[in-house]
């Protein structure tokens, strides 16, 4: 894996653009998802099932990955285009080895919010070097606390106790606040939902319901399996009292609620019911540096062949500006039992 040799970059000052960026539909750019790795630890069935995950699968080869550097590179010109959000994803990130290195590079811009998504398996082992790079939060997927649940749904027999102290160390490094997801399925997991709101109550941490996805296309979704977030306020409400908050800003994906004691708050996930398509401003890089302008897209733009064939920053610079203003995404707002069925990339492979 190649590495940039110094991870504290020159300064490149962002320019002021008389034309902010923006899409068709008038969504600016703010939010950049990054997958440094296709590869993960688990195999839940919701995003990486077994049976096309194998162990012959053929994951991308280190070489086409993009390395440290031109991750940073990019960051840098997405930054300068309006960019205010940096998420690291996968796959599952933590299997990239030496991730801390990348973390301490897109740190150098102190004016980015540095977030990181995992399932938790590794973060024990590594939140304090995380933190100490300058990562500012975590959030962790964690289907259910019941661990026969659990188990079968990451489908390698991981326990939930050691995604619990992964969010432990996290707590303790001060990567806060935790938000915790959990992706509900119906006639899986949903009996599990009030256990878990019940557990993270109280705890400071956020935990975020999120509506069973057709992403990409080895999932198996119906929409059967979808348990639409307006039932699952109906039941927390029942049990705890919650009650709805304006959100943090324009384009936030969750929903806000809060529990009536002032004992925290919760989220809702509502791609399939309440689509979110109208303020999103996300776009996505894949490990191998391609851009999705959309988490259900079919293809993406290939920024890698740019950068090693030595295009100047200008010239991608007007790539990324080219996609995005072509932008006219708003697959949840379209989404049929037909559409469903079109071959698109998969979580894995772009993030969550």
């Amino acid at each position: 894996m190649t590495s940039h040799p110094n991870p504290r970059p020159l300064p490149v000052p962002a320019p002021a653009h008389a034309d902010p960026l923006s899409d068709t539909r008038g969504r600016a750019l703010r939010d950049l998802r990054i997958s440094v790795t296709d590869r993960c630890n688990f195999r839940c069935t919701y995003c990486m099932p077994k049976e096309v995950f194998g162990k012959d699968f053929q994951f991308l080869e280190r070489g086409a990955l993009l390395s440290f550097g031109e991750i940073n590179r990019l960051v840098r010109l997405f930054r300068d285009q309006g960019v205010e959000k940096i998420r690291i994803t996968g796959g599952e990130p933590l299997v990239r080895r030496k991730l801390e290195v990348l973390i301490e590079m897109l740190a150098y811009w102190d004016d980015l919010d540095l977030t990181l998504t995992t399932n938790g398996s590794l973060l024990a082992q590594k939140a304090q070097a995380l933190k100490d790079a300058g990562l500012k939060r975590v959030t962790v997927s964690l289907d259910s606390l019941d661990d026969t649940v659990f188990r079968a749904m990451n489908d390698v027999d991981f326990p939930v106790a050691r995604v619990l102290e992964g969010i432990e160390a996290a707590d303790r490094a001060g990567l806060a606040p935790i938000k915790v997801n959990m992706v509900v399925k119906r006639g899986v997991n949903d009996h599990t939902v009030v256990d878990m709101a019940r557990f993270f109550k109280g705890s400071g941490h956020i935990l975020r319901f999120i509506e069973f996805m057709d992403v990409g296309s080895t999932n198996g979704w119906q929409m059967q399996h979808v348990v639409p977030s307006r039932e699952l306020v109906s039941r927390l409400d029942e049990v705890f009292g919650i009650e709805s908050l304006d959100p943090n800003y324009t384009g936030e994906v969750a929903e806000r609620w809060r529990y009536r004691d002032g004992s925290g708050e919760v989220g809702f996930i509502s791609s399939v019911t309440q689509a979110f398509c109208r303020d999103c401003t996300r776009a996505r890089l894949s490990a191998e540096g391609s851009l999705y302008t959309c988490l259900f897209a079919t293809r993406g733009t290939d920024l890698r062949a740019l950068l090693r064939a030595d295009a100047s920053d200008e010239e991608i610079s007007a790539q990324i500006a080219r996609i995005w203003r072509a932008r006219t995404d708003r697959y949840s707002e379209i989404r049929t039992e037909d559409t469903a069925k079109q071959r698109k990339v998969e979580m894995s492979y772009i993030g969550g």
